[in-house]
């Protein structure tokens, strides 16, 4: 069948696919013809694209015709580069020509190549059509949910640190806890050193901030001091200062409390917007409870996948494994790259290399292709599906919580992906909804376990 397809390359790609046929587990073989016209289109591109770096004896740079190259290179000088212009768009209108998931491509063998076009065999790997044995009435546990006397406790201090105040203090000397407002220079055999001085310097007595023994000399003295601090650097320190005698000339500018709220019905209000302690202490729990109902649910899910990913029956192409590494590997160097860093910086602060970051990654990448895989057999097997209005809402989503309008995000995120995220989010739903989940049965204390082995 003869195919018209636009490349963004060369224009109009006429492409014939001659035949396409399953020669392995998951392999199958095209053979692809590209039409003269739009082959000779690839080759003036491809010699566009030279022309400005060829030079020939007795011609300036850039002014050399394609036949003159030809000429001087050899007719099929620009065949390679003019081939692999148009390969992609050839290949991915035959896989979808064929009906075929491509999941990658095994190899190409060119038959034929020169003024007639190309014919060509392309090995392609397919998404495997995957069996799943069991996927209803799978089995989980959950925690059971109850927010301590103690995690409420906690909270609570939590709160009264965020709602603390600093207080000056002027009537006694340093104390252990402390927070000092110092100048401090410090001098090894009477010579200053670099990066051992600071003005209204905020230390916290007993933070454990500067080498040791230098903040308890702080403590005992009083505001407007001026006094020396004697100390001996690390062993494992810079080698200009290791295990060397030093002196710091010291200045007390300030000394500070933290001091804590007292937990009352003003501090509800002020802290959290309670009317009371009570309802205060209420809230907190309540909110202990939904963080670990949430936690609890994601942990079910989790348990549920991987026992998907256990009832995956199919021969898995090493392709799909690369791709989810590959994937991986993108999403982390993005993310990095927000910080100022890239993948390379990454491995290189992890010790590791690219080989084996792959290696390490492989089993988790399996898994994660199986439940990829499970998930949409599920919905397949179910005929579970997603309305052209449901498409839409969720493109408005995104477009109101990234700030951009909706035909900027489907130009992003393509309708088929999302429809496919979506159709892997009603599995998951699917999976949960007819799962088995039973709560965890809490562990006995010893006294209890005694008692009852003596009854």
């Amino acid at each position: 069948m003869q195919v018209d397809v636009w490349s963004p390359q060369i224009g109009v790609l006429e492409m014939s696919l001659k035949s396409s046929n399953n020669v392995e587990t998951n392999v199958y073989a095209l053979e692809i013809e590209i039409d003269a016209a739009t082959f000779e289109a690839a080759q003036n591109k491809a010699f566009n694209k030279q022309k400005g770096k060829i030079q020939l004896p007795g011609f300036r740079k850039g002014k050399v015709t394609r036949k003159m190259a030809e000429n001087f290179f050899g007719k099929g000088w620009l065949y390679e580069e003019a081939l692999d212009l148009c390969f992609g768009e050839a290949v991915e209108d035959a896989v979808k020509e064929a009906g075929l998931d491509m999941v990658g491509t095994k190899s190409a063998d060119v038959k034929e190549i020169g003024e007639n076009g190309v014919t060509m065999t392309v090995e392609i790997f397919v998404k495997p059509d995957v069996e799943i044995t069991e996927y209803k009435e799978l089995k989980a546990t959950k925690k059971k949910v109850e927010a301590t006397d103690e995690e409420v406790a906690q909270r609570i201090e939590e709160l009264k640190e965020r709602n603390a105040r600093l207080v000056s203090i002027e009537d006694r000397a340093v104390a252990t806890g402390d927070i000092t407002v110092i100048d401090f220079e410090g001098f090894v055999d009477g010579v200053a050193f670099d990066g051992g001085k600071g003005e209204n310097y905020e230390l916290t007595i007993g933070s454990g901030q500067f080498i040791p023994g230098f903040e308890e000399q702080i403590i005992g003295h009083t505001l407007g001091e001026e006094f020396d601090v004697n100390v001996k650097f690390p062993t494992e320190y810079t080698p200009e200062l290791a295990d060397k005698d030093a002196v710091f000339k010291i200045k007390l500018h300030e000394i500070k409390v933290k001091e804590l709220p007292e937990v009352d019905d003003d501090f509800a209000q002020e802290a959290a917007d309670c009317d009371t302690v009570a309802d205060l202490k209420k809230q907190i729990k309540e909110e202990i409870k939904n963080h670990k109902e949430h936690e609890n649910e994601k942990e079910i899910e989790m348990q549920l996948l991987d026992k998907l990913a256990e009832n995956v029956k199919g021969e898995i192409p090493e392709v799909m494994v690369d791709n989810e590494i590959n994937g991986q590997i993108r999403d982390i160097d993005y993310r990095l790259s927000m910080q100022g860093m890239n993948f390379e910086t990454y491995l290189q602060y992890m010790g590791m290399t690219i080989e084996m970051y792959k290696e390490n990654a492989k089993e988790s990448a399996l898994k994660n292709v199986k439940i990829r895989l499970a998930l949409e057999k599920i919905a397949a097997l179910e005929a579970l599906d997603v309305t052209e209005e449901e498409i839409e809402a969720e493109y408005a989503k995104f477009a109101e919580q990234y700030g951009m309008e909706v035909d900027k995000i489907k130009e992003v995120v393509p309708v088929d992906g999302l429809k496919a995220d979506m159709l892997k989010e009603r599995a998951i739903t699917f999976v949960k909804e007819n799962a088995k989940v039973t709560t965890a049965r809490k562990p006995r204390a010893k006294k209890e376990e005694a008692a009852a082995d003596a009854e």
